[in-house]
């Protein structure tokens, strides 16, 4: 049982002495050992009181290290099995050996890797356990490597110039993920469960420009601490429409793709850098979708009425189908809810009012807003109905 750190040995009697340590810390292996033969200790060794196991410190300039006897009061951190060699229990976890440590085991922890061809890519070995920013580029990955999901200290992964086709939902499992580049890949979906992960608070910043993503579901805003997200050259047809809860967005891209309208929502962002060049806007429709039921039913009441009250809903208090509801339901250009009962109409909208910098949205480089589409609810409708008719 081996630990690499930066050790610092100091004397529990110098300062009883008047004295300070001048000591630095180095590089050195900390092992729990147990010496050959139980409690004989190798010739000229001296014996640990009462020891069966004992704390062997290790460097580069001493690689036979010095033995000090395992104090749990004084090693909380190190391992559980410290406080049984202490008192005397039997110790399940395998002890090492006093033996020299290698010299690889004094280097110091690697926090980066950048891997830009296939032949570079590790395959007989893993990646070590302590890298901060992995990048796998031009590997022809069709699938994200599992061996990836074990590197808990991942604060920036980098997968583009790939071919993969489909996000496993345990990347979710990276709870300290920031920065995801999966540009240029095949993607052509965005699953629901990794919107649903503890990415929904580290994720600061999203690639997936050069894929094949047709829609991104309505849970992808469940991102709120993205900052900047390119979906530059996909397939989208539309944004999700409750785009205004990214309320830390700041960068946002979505050129090239197959954009017809934005959602109402949109209106809410604060964005310092926008581009919807190359999408196909349409003109406002002369007539608005109408999809009105009087009077309302009462699941479509009891979901305004959840929603409006912000009361706590899941798959374990009510069925999944309402929570998909809840989910998607609409924002009323008013401010309340709509379910299944809504008005759909058009209208257009200044974009400068939420971006500062607006990069040209059509063809022809105008920066003329483009269609907005908005819900009303029912109350909205009969306030308004004599305009309407």
């Amino acid at each position: 049982m081996r630990l690499p750190c930066e050790v610092d040995v100091r004397s529990c009697h110098l300062p009883t002495l008047g004295l300070a340590s001048r000591g630095k810390g180095v590089r050195a292996v900390v092992s729990l050992c147990q010496p050959p033969g139980g409690n004989e200790l190798q010739p000229g060794a001296r014996t640990e009181p009462g020891g069966r196991v004992c704390l062997l410190v290790s460097t580069m300039k001493d690689r036979q290290g010095a033995r000090y006897k395992a104090n749990p009061g004084n090693l909380k951190t190190f391992l559980s099995a410290v406080r049984l060699a202490h008192k005397g229990c039997d110790i399940n976890t395998p002890l090492s050996t006093l033996t020299p440590v290698k010299t690889s085991e004094f280097e110091k922890y690697k926090t980066k890797m950048v891997i830009t061809s296939k032949k570079d890519y590790p395959l007989s070995k893993n990646f070590p356990y302590s890298l901060e920013h992995l990048q796998a580029s031009y590997c022809s990955l069709a699938r994200v490597d599992m061996r990836m999901l074990c590197l808990k200290n991942l604060t920036k992964l980098d997968l583009s110039h790939n071919s993969i086709k489909k996000l496993p939902a345990t990347i979710g499992d990276l709870t300290h993920l920031q920065e995801l580049n999966l540009n240029d890949n095949q993607l052509e979906t965005f699953s629901v469960p990794l919107c649903e992960s503890t990415l929904q608070k580290s994720l600061q910043s999203l690639d997936l420009s050069k894929n094949k993503i047709k829609a991104l579901p309505v849970q992808f805003c469940r991102f709120q601490e993205l900052t900047n997200l390119n979906l530059n050259d996909n397939e989208l047809r539309h944004l999700p429409f409750k785009i205004g809860q990214l309320t830390n967005l700041r960068f946002l891209s979505a050129a090239r793709n197959k954009l017809r309208n934005l959602p109402c929502e949109f209106k809410m962002l604060s964005l310092e850098y926008l581009d919807l060049f190359g999408n196909t806007f349409e003109k406002p429709e002369v007539l608005p979708i109408i999809k009105l039921q009087v009077p309302l039913t009462l699941l479509e009441s009891c979901g305004q009425a959840m929603l409006s009250y912000r009361i706590p809903y899941g798959r374990d208090i009510i069925p999944y189908h309402l929570c998909q509801d809840l989910d998607t339901a609409k924002t009323c250009v008013c401010g309340r809810f709509c379910l299944q009962s809504f008005i759909q109409g058009m209208t257009t909208m200044n974009l400068h009012s939420v971006a500062h910098t607006v990069v040209s949205v059509d063809n022809v480089g105008r920066t003329e807003a483009p269609v907005i589409s908005y819900f009303c609810s029912l109350t909205c409708f009969v306030k308004s109905s004599d305009t309407l008719n």
